[in-house]
């Protein structure tokens, strides 16, 4: 039963994959080909979800919200902690913002790679690679 559900949202994906909004097919023209040195995936499926745009290390998930979102917060902060449950932080842009300021956008997810980044980064308490032995 589980191989079916998985092989189902499969599918979904690859539906949403080739249906994406005009906000989508634009973020995903800046984040393709790792141009922020990460590599992400859209439309991607993550337990019982499938989210917009995942960057799997560090686990980023990016998500555009169109205005039928301000009807179902109470889905999004469902969705959202499951997914900070499984390790991923979450950044959520309304879809307009990707045409009003890409730039931005593109900044804040630099921004929270950067920092998840430097997070997944040797402990502190630790001597960097070759020292300290």
């Amino acid at each position: 039963m589980q191989n079916q559900s998985a092989f189902a949202a499969r599918a979904h994906a690859r539906f949403l994959r080739g249906t994406m909004t005009d906000s989508e097919r634009r973020l995903w023209s800046r984040l393709r080909g790792e141009q922020l040195g990460a590599k992400f995936r859209r439309q991607h499926p993550l337990g019982p979800y499938i989210v917009d745009f995942a960057c799997l290390a560090p686990k980023l998930i990016v998500e555009l919200d169109g205005s039928q979102h301000a009807s179902q917060l109470a889905y999004d902060r469902e969705r959202d902690a499951f997914l900070r449950g499984q390790g991923f932080a979450v950044l959520r842009f309304a879809s307009n913002e990707v045409f009003i300021n890409l730039e931005g956008v593109l900044q804040a997810i630099v921004s929270r790679l950067d920092a998840l980044t430097s997070r997944a980064g040797p402990h502190p308490s630790l001597p960097p690679e070759g020292e300290g032995a």
